[in-house]
């Protein structure tokens, strides 16, 4: 009798140990994401300051996220890497959209198909990837080494408010240079996606054309570049978050960026996901010119 009343008061007592353990995972939980919200509250409040005191190290900041700085500097940074990008994605839209569409044999539509996917979908996804791997990789890597040093500290003793000058910038700049690396990936985007179905498997340009324009919607442009710079301040934010907080030496820098990466891919996600619904619900709101 005593050994069962053993085994059901250890069985017990680990069963509370696990609810505790629980319930102390969702308390840390629920206190990472209260101190988010503060630090992107603060952040965004601060812009006007970065403005206002610290315009030299925004425009510096506008720089090195378009241009890139150091070696990334020789390959034209950002710009390039996400017209690359994006120059890839719209092969591929094509050659998969013309492939698709022949099989049903109406591969004419295939310009129709790159106006609708290039725009909605293809580009800015595919940029937000390119900038959270480059513009906001780089952010919490230079953040958190400042954190890992003491800069950010000294910045502090010195009088000098760190969160608008440090992260507030860096928004800002995020925002700033997303509109023309977003306007190269678009560009390159249409080019590839013409180019591999005129060259590659032959259509008439003429064809391809008539069927880009007429259903090529400009108010789908405008409404994919605020999407863009949404993309730019929420991966902005949660970079500069990572990289400002970051703790635990070099290893903790790397972790830190590692974590600030899923978080703004999932983010760019989600952005791309909730515009969608808002501008186009579920309709489609397709745009015939001729």
């Amino acid at each position: 009798m005593m050994t069962i009343a053993s085994r059901r008061s250890g069985a017990m007592d680990r069963i509370r140990l696990k609810t505790a353990a629980r319930a102390k995972s969702s308390k840390k939980s629920l206190d990472e994401i209260g101190r988010q919200a503060i630090f992107y509250r603060d952040a965004m409040l601060d812009i006007p300051i970065a403005i206002k005191h610290f315009p030299r190290e925004t425009l510096r900041c506008v720089a090195e996220v378009a241009l890139g700085s150091g070696a990334l500097a020789l390959i034209g940074g950002t710009v390039v890497i996400c017209g690359f990008l994006t120059l890839s994605a719209g092969a591929v839209v094509a050659l998969q959209g013309y492939a698709t569409l022949g099989d049903i044999g109406v591969e004419a539509l295939t310009g129709f198909f790159a106006a609708y996917v290039n725009v909605r979908i293809a580009a800015p996804v595919i940029a937000g990837v390119g900038l959270a791997a480059t513009i906001g990789a780089g952010a919490t890597a230079q953040l958190g080494a400042m954190r890992i040093s003491e800069e950010i500290d000294a910045l502090e003793v010195i009088g000098v408010r760190s969160v608008p000058y440090l992260a507030s910038t860096r928004i800002v700049a995020g925002m700033i240079a997303i509109i023309p690396v977003y306007g190269v990936a678009v560009v390159a985007s249409f080019i590839a996606s013409r180019t591999i179905t005129i060259v590659v498997w032959g259509q008439s340009g003429g064809v391809y054309d008539h069927y880009f324009t007429s259903f090529l919607n400009p108010t789908d442009l405008l409404w994919s570049f605020l999407q863009a710079i949404l993309m730019g301040l929420v991966v902005m934010l949660i970079h500069t978050y990572f990289g400002y907080n970051a703790s635990g030496g070099p290893a903790g820098v790397g972790e830190a960026v590692g974590r600030a990466v899923r978080a703004s891919l999932a983010a760019v996600v989600f952005v791309t996901l909730a515009v969608s619904l808002a501008v186009y619900g579920v309709s489609g709101n397709f745009n015939f010119a001729g």
